[in-house]
């Protein structure tokens, strides 16, 4: 007997078709397997396709299983943004606060406003800090990036994560950052050696401007050559500035504005909080809108 599902195709973090970051939707989606979930994910080619499933367990109120068009991952932010959208969307919850079950563990979704107004705020994993890049792998990584030393900022190019681990890579100018072409084979050999999928290129503006970031994020070990607009990034890149002192803040919070998707005609904007305690990160949150650009069904 044929299954009928519902999808959607999203863009995340803007408010305008055609911008952000384009994700895959399909709620109530109980009953797909594995290999339905990863064909439906390549078909749609996205860089993350999320799948919704109901729950029957009070400690959370939706599953969300996330796809690229090659694996399954943990976690996604521009995909939980789009989802948990649709998700407020379909079910009318009048719940300021919807519990996700992910990859990276049960986390609170808030949604703020209504409507076209919608903002979904997602609440990430715990910070942590990995490798430092050193040696032969940051000779091949900076060669696979066609830059040099004297491109970089003066901070380590390190592994973090809040949920879905990225290498961060801090340089000096917006000019080099917009004409990256990256070795994209050499790229997936390096995730394969460090155990991290994604390289997220960034540049800092003034704590004065409105936008604090620019960054491109490169991922083709799990089939993102380049993801427009990446929640994942972004959110531990809040915890790497304050960590090496790249940023200043006041009390416990800092938030900022990143841009990301220029060089690919498909800018948005994710915004940053972090919490602190004594001085250290603490709890990451990043946020934005979103879009619907069309829904239709799928039978299988």
């Amino acid at each position: 007997m044929k299954r009928k599902y519902k999808l959607y195709q999203v863009d995340a973090f803007t408010k305008e078709k055609f911008t952000g970051n384009p994700a895959g939707v399909v709620i109530h989606a109980d009953g797909l397997t594995e290999v339905d979930m990863q064909q439906i994910a390549r078909e749609l080619n996205n860089s993350e396709t999320a799948f919704l499933f109901d729950s029957d367990d009070p400690t959370y109120d939706v599953h969300t299983r996330y796809f690229t068009p090659t694996s399954e991952v943990p976690i996604c932010g521009h995909a939980t943004i789009a989802s948990q959208f649709i998700w407020a969307k379909e079910t009318q919850s009048k719940s300021p606060i919807v519990y996700n079950k992910t990859g990276a563990g049960i986390l609170p979704v808030e949604i703020e406003g209504d409507g076209g107004e919608t903002r979904v705020v997602m609440t990430q994993g715990a910070i942590e800090f990995g490798a430092v890049l050193a040696g032969e792998i940051k000779t091949r990584l900076l060669s696979a990036l066609h830059i040099t030393e004297q491109d970089l900022i003066d901070c380590p190019i390190q592994i973090v994560s809040t949920g879905h681990s990225k290498v961060m890579v801090g340089i000096k100018s917006k000019v080099v950052l917009n004409a990256l072409a990256p070795d994209m084979t050499v790229l997936t050999d390096i995730s394969q050696v460090i155990g991290c999928n994604g390289f997220y290129v960034f540049v800092l503006g003034n704590s004065e401007d409105d936008i604090l970031v620019c960054g491109r994020m490169f991922a083709p070990a799990i089939g993102i050559t380049e993801d427009p607009v990446t929640g994942n990034a972004n959110g531990p890149l809040g915890a790497y500035l304050i960590h090496y002192g790249l940023v200043t803040h006041e009390g416990d919070h800092f938030s900022f504005k990143a841009l990301q998707g220029e060089a690919i005609k498909r800018p948005g904007v994710v915004r940053v909080q972090v919490e602190l305690k004594d001085g250290q990160s603490e709890l990451v949150k990043v946020s934005g809108e979103a879009v619907v650009v069309f829904e239709s069904f799928i039978e299988l």
